[in-house]
Parts: C-alpha cells; sequence; structure tokens
C-alpha cells in the first residue's frame, strides 16, 4: 500500500513548516502514482482513502503542527497543508481516470477488433474462440445476431447505445452476450438459450427511454451454431434490414425466419420479371397507371382482404375500393378473391417492390 503514497508524508512535513504548495513535479508523481494504483485494480475511492488516513495519522506529528504555538499559527499551518493534501488528491484522481480511459479505449478497440473478425469470418477459428471467452461468448453454442439501425448513426459513444448496455449488464450481469456496434449500427450477439436477452435488446432498442433515440427498425437473424453461425445470423439480420427498405415495410421488428421467402423469390430475377410483366403489365393501362391499384393490392393483403378496413387504410370508400379489385380482375385477369389467384397476385406485387417496378423498367 505504502507503494502509492510515494513522497506524500515527506510533502506534508515541508508544508507543515514552510506553507508551501506542491510543485509542477511532485503533482505528476501524484498522477503517475493514480495510473499505477488504476494499472494494479485499485479503486479510486479506496485510493483517495489511502491518503487521507494517512494524512489524519501524520497530522498531530508534523513538524509545523507540532510547533504552532497559536490558534493563528495552528490556522495558517492547516490551511496550508489542506490546500497541499486537496491538489495532490486531484492529481491522484487525474491520472487514476487517465488509466481508466486509456484502458477502456484500449478495450474497445480490442473488442471492436474481435467483431470485425466475428462478422466477417475472418481469423483461426479455434483463436476466435479463444478471444470470444474475454468478451462472454461461448461460440461452440448456438446464437442469434439481432440488429439495430437507427435515425442517428451508432457508435460506441452514442447515448442510445450506452443505455441499453448499462441495461443489459445490471439486468442479466456477465451473461453469453455481446454488445458493438458496426457501420453505424448497433448489434447484439446472444446465446440462444439467452431469448430473454435478446427479445429484451429488442425492447430497449425499440423504446430506449425519453430523451433517447430510438431505433428505426431491429432485424434478427436465425440461430446457427459456432462462430461461422454468427456470421451467418448477422448476414441474415443485414439482409432482412435490406429488404425491409426495399419493399418500404412499416414493421419495426423484423425476423429473417419470416422473410426467407424473398431470397427464393429473387434467386431468378428473370422468373420474378417474367411474371411481374405477365400479371401486372396490364395495370398499366388503367387511368393513373399501375401505381395506385398496386397500393389498393398491398393494403387488402395488409387488411386480411377486410374491405372495410383496407378502405380505412386506403382512405377510400368501400364502393370506391370495390371498384378498383373489379377493375385489376378486368385488366389482369387475376381475381383477389379466388385463393390461387390471390397468391399470384401477391407474388407478383412483392417481384414488383422487389424489382422497383413501374419505376424501372424490367
Amino acid at each position: 500500500m505504502g507503494d502509492f503514497l510515494g513522497r506524500y508524508p515527506e510533502l506534508l512535513a515541508e508544508v507543515s513548516e514552510t506553507g508551501r504548495q506542491p510543485r509542477r513535479h511532485e503533482l505528476d508523481s501524484f498522477r503517475a502514482l493514480g495510473e499505477r494504483a488504476a494499472e494494479r485494480g485499485w479503486a479510486l475511492r479506496d485510493l483517495v482513502g489511502l491518503y487521507l488516513g494517512r494524512t489524519r495519522e501524520l497530522w498531530g506529528t508534523l513538524p509545523g503542527v507540532a510547533r504552532a504555538a497559536t490558534a493563528n499559527e495552528h490556522a495558517r499551518t492547516g490551511d496550508a497543508l489542506l490546500g497541499a493534501v486537496e491538489v495532490a488528491v486531484s492529481a491522484l484522481g487525474e491520472g487514476h481516470e487517465r488509466a481508466q480511459r486509456l484502458a477502456v479505449r484500449q478495450e474497445e478497440g480490442e473488442r471492436r477488433e474481435f467483431v470485425d473478425d466475428l462478422l466477417y469470418g475472418r481469423s483461426d477459428m479455434g483463436r476466435l474462440a479463444e478471444r470470444a471467452q474475454r468478451f462472454g461468448l461461448r461460440l461452440a453454442g448456438l446464437h442469434t445476431v439481432a440488429v439495430a439501425v437507427g435515425t442517428e448513426k451508432y457508435d460506441d459513444v452514442h447515448r442510445t447505445v450506452r443505455r441499453i448496455e448499462r441495461d443489459l449488464v445490471g439486468r442479466f450481469g456477465p451473461r453469453d452476450v455481446l454488445l458493438s456496434t458496426k457501420e453505424g449500427r448497433l448489434v447484439c450477439i446472444a446465446a440462444s438459450g439467452d431469448r430473454d436477452v435478446l427479445d429484451h435488446f429488442v425492447r430497449l432498442a425499440e423504446k430506449p427511454g425519453a430523451g433517447y433515440p430510438a431505433a428505426r427498425r431491429i432485424a434478427v437473424g436465425r440461430e446457427h451454431s459456432g462462430a461461422g453461425g454468427v456470421v451467418n445470423s448477422y448476414e441474415e439480420a443485414l439482409g432482412a434490414l435490406e429488404l425491409a427498405e426495399r419493399l418500404a415495410l412499416d414493421a419495426v421488428r423484423l425476423n429473417a425466419s419470416d422473410l426467407l421467402v424473398f431470397p427464393v423469390l429473387l434467386r431468378d430475377r428473370g422468373a420474378m420479371a417474367d411474371l411481374v410483366r405477365t400479371v401486372l403489365g396490364p395495370l398499366t393501362k388503367a387511368r393513373g397507371g399501375a401505381r395506385p391499384l398496386l397500393e389498393t393490392l398491398t393494403e387488402c393483403a395488409a387488411a386480411g382482404y377486410v374491405n372495410a378496413e383496407a378502405a380505412r387504410r386506403l382512405g377510400l370508400s368501400v364502393r370506391t375500393l370495390s371498384y378498383r379489385l373489379e377493375r385489376i380482375r378486368t385488366l389482369t385477369g387475376y381475381s383477389p378473391s379466388e385463393p390461387l389467384q390471390r397468391f399470384t397476385l401477391e407474388a407478383a406485387v412483392m417481384g414488383a417492390r422487389l424489382l422497383g417496378w413501374p419505376e424501372k423498367e424490367l
């Protein structure tokens, strides 16, 4: 313990005799002691307690205090000593905080490098698994990745990121979970057995609290095993976010498992373009073009083909909606009231949204 006191007792003795304040090189030495104590794992309050305790022990034995004959001399000596204690402890705390900030930056840099290697599938798998343990992950198990995008880009010091991190750590402690940022997005990697952790992350990202910007969308990949499984789940979550943008989906929460049909649809773009042209191409002959009728089909599907609800969503009367549906049947030859034809229409509408039709030529 005395290693962290340095020349503090000698300084107090000199101050009590001369009344001088600590010099710059002395304050620098206290800053260095604060850094060294932080590196050894000392808490700042314990370090300050050490200094104040030693001050109390030495006070009555200090030459200037023992020699003071009058109340005024006691007051002057005491004031000089307290001033020296104040600046010495302040320098000590400054060094301690500097070491802590450096350690945090180093930790964040190492975590960011690990996350990059993990999500890009780089590095040797054995070495990656060893590094993962340091950050609380056991890569041999099943993991799921959730990715959030906000109205603002996320980084490691973003207030929403700090808010979510504090809440997750406070609620769940050191569970098999890792929170990080990547390319302006917030990424949560959690063991699939800890589904409550992932669900809580999604809720926090969606509603982080007053004064914290909420996520615009959160996508959750499927669970996979191993380090390669983390990459797969991450890419599925990114794919879900991309599809949501292209399809202009209103949903804030997305599950990659709910969107598996779309990669299938996109696997053969030529066949999809042919479907759109064949089924929906005739809608371009309608007055006002194909767009209003496409929106009608989209809202009818979203409303479960309940005409009153679909009309409300579109801001139309039920009569106008019925006219539009009849117009779609007349132009395309497909009726939304027939299950198989409805499926064909819905697949074609989704394909049109994915391909950007009718704004883009097919």
